[in-house]
């Protein structure tokens, strides 16, 4: 059976944008193909609150030490300033870990730095807020660098911190939480602010 816990590692100064609109859609059943069947859990290095870089207090459900990877189905990582200092090493840890053990793993804006410095890009298409950024940490993934928004391959999600929305349809697609058209839909309306009909149209498709 499908785990249905999806795990969002959350620190202080996190990008709280950049998993905004997964999360969302991971958390809503309205449209999905099983509705309510994945729950975000939210998972830090410690059990105290953090603060997001837009100011919202999150209180933790978890440390990230505590999340097993046969008990999830998804690891989210979003940017901040953090990644680029070295900082977040447990939450890289458990990436590693997840990627292992064959589930998982979404990064978004600088946390694709941590996951370029530990080898976890060299294999893999991918793709970042900038391919010389990339390059310049040291690692031998460029070849499998491409400039798009977002994309997946073999479990691993990337993404540019100025593509919250294409990370979220990266996402959905991977845990299949709606159809094809029903995808297509919601990214016409967040994307391009157009969807005409929206609620009937999803309505038809899911």
């Amino acid at each position: 059976m499908r785990n249905c816990s999806v795990h969002l590692f959350v620190f202080d100064g996190m990008a709280d944008w950049e998993p905004a609109f997964a999360t969302a859609a991971i958390q809503n059943p309205q449209f999905q193909l099983n509705p309510g069947c994945f729950r975000v859990t939210t998972a830090a290095r410690f059990h105290a609150p953090i603060r997001t870089m837009g100011g919202v207090r999150i209180l933790p459900d978890m440390t990230i030490d505590e999340v097993n990877p046969s008990d999830s189905s998804l690891l989210i990582l979003p940017g901040g300033d953090s990644w680029e200092h070295g900082g977040n090493l447990e939450g890289l840890e458990r990436a590693h870990a997840f990627i292992d053990e064959g589930v998982p793993v979404a990064a978004i804006g600088t946390s694709t730095l941590a996951l370029a410095r530990t080898g976890l890009l060299d294999n893999r298409l991918h793709t970042g807020d900038d391919a010389d950024c990339l390059r310049a940490s040291g690692y031998r993934g460029a070849r499998h660098y491409r400039d798009v928004p977002a994309i997946a391959d073999r479990g691993l999600v990337t993404a540019a911190s100025a593509a919250p929305v294409e990370f979220a349809r990266e996402i959905s697609r991977l845990l299949e939480l709606q159809t094809t058209a029903s995808l297509n839909t919601w990214y016409s309306l967040y994307r391009h602010c157009y969807a005409p009909d929206f609620s009937a149209g999803l309505a038809r498709t899911a």
